[in-house]
């Protein structure tokens, strides 16, 4: 009389029954494994989600799936397998020892799904890649790092790279991304946001004003020591437009060096002509004649048209149309801290 087989115990399963699954996860897809038709990460998530919740009705209702869809799943994953990963009891489902030892290379493969869908979401928003921005001397020194900074923390999958230069040409030979520009762009394959109008002020340092004296009319300019540009008429035209028609000669000091040019003034070379933003980062400099009227520098965020299509280049534009007029007000506002001034500009 044949003898009926005696039904093996859930350790006599794990272990006896699925010889190439005793490797775990690693033997599925591999030829001539129980695997070798494919792998399905969702059997795997399904898996998971039964021996975390201990009953296959609580994973079906935390996955929003059907119990017997979840049923059939665990079922398949157990045929790839070879051997069962579950046993019904009353009051759900216990795990085998096969199932209890594929737990952790499927945390691991469940970790690495989750980064993998991050990733892509990451890309199909446009928020991973690199963007080239290019701006002034001076902005690109004291109006954007705080502005990028915070750009980085909030989308930390963008790589920024920052050219300081002031030739909209970046832009037009596809040099740069983004420009950040204090005059208005003009050629028609830009496309431009005004940000913001950045009052312009006469100052000195306080050591300059203790030796000169501090100018009460505007007149009283022509009797200082003035910082000007060299080659760059901006101020002249300025001058001219005020009813005073002065020359180079009235400018002792002279440099086109943006970054220089603040650097003199705070050296107490004389009166000059700067963003009222950036006075907060030159120690000892202050305003002269506050009612001097002085027109404003507009902000220009520009973009070629072409590039304006990319959902990344359009996300960093978005971010700092919306940062950098906070930041400038911020700046505007805040009093010069020479405890912050002090390390991040040169002493001449």
């Amino acid at each position: 009389m044949a003898q009926t087989p005696r039904r093996r115990t859930r350790h006599e399963s794990a272990e006896g029954a699925g010889a190439d699954a005793a490797g775990g996860l690693a033997g599925l897809g591999r030829p001539g494994a129980p695997g070798e038709r494919g792998f399905d990460w969702a059997l795997v998530q399904s898996f998971l989600a039964v021996l975390d919740a201990g009953s296959l009705s609580r994973a079906a209702r935390q996955l929003g799936a059907q119990q017997p869809t979840l049923s059939r799943q665990v079922a398949a994953l157990e045929a790839q397998l070879g051997a069962p990963l579950f046993e019904r009891t009353g009051r759900g489902v216990q795990p085998t020892a096969l199932a209890l030892a594929i737990a952790d290379d499927a945390r691991t493969m469940q970790l690495g799904a989750e980064q993998l869908q991050q990733r892509l979401a990451r890309q199909r928003s446009g928020t991973s890649g690199c963007v080239r921005i290019t701006a002034s001397q001076v902005a690109a020194s004291y109006l954007l790092p705080p502005v990028l900074t915070a750009l980085q923390a909030a989308e930390p999958g963008i790589e920024v790279e920052l050219v300081a230069s002031n030739q909209l040409t970046n832009l037009l030979r596809r040099e740069a991304d983004i420009a950040v520009r204090m005059v208005r762009p003009t050629q028609a394959s830009l496309v431009a946001r005004k940000l913001a109008d950045i009052p312009i002020t006469a100052c000195a340092h306080e050591s300059y004003l203790a030796r000169a004296g501090t100018p009460k009319r505007p007149d009283d300019l022509l009797h200082h020591r003035l910082v000007g540009y060299d080659r760059d008429d901006t101020l002249l035209r300025g001058f001219a437009a005020m009813g005073a028609a002065i020359g180079r000669e009235h400018f002792a000091l002279r440099t086109d060096d943006q970054l220089a040019y603040g650097r003199l003034v705070a050296a107490g070379g004389g009166i000059g002509f700067l963003a009222a933003y950036n006075l907060r980062w030159l120690e000892g400099v202050v305003p002269v004649l506050p009612l001097l009227a002085i027109p404003p520098l507009p902000c220009w965020l520009a973009v070629h048209r072409e590039i304006r299509g990319s959902a990344l280049v359009r996300h960093a534009f978005d971010f700092l149309a919306e940062a950098i007029p906070r930041e400038l007000a911020a700046q505007q506002a805040a009093p010069a801290d020479p405890a912050a001034a002090a390390p991040s500009v040169p002493r001449p």
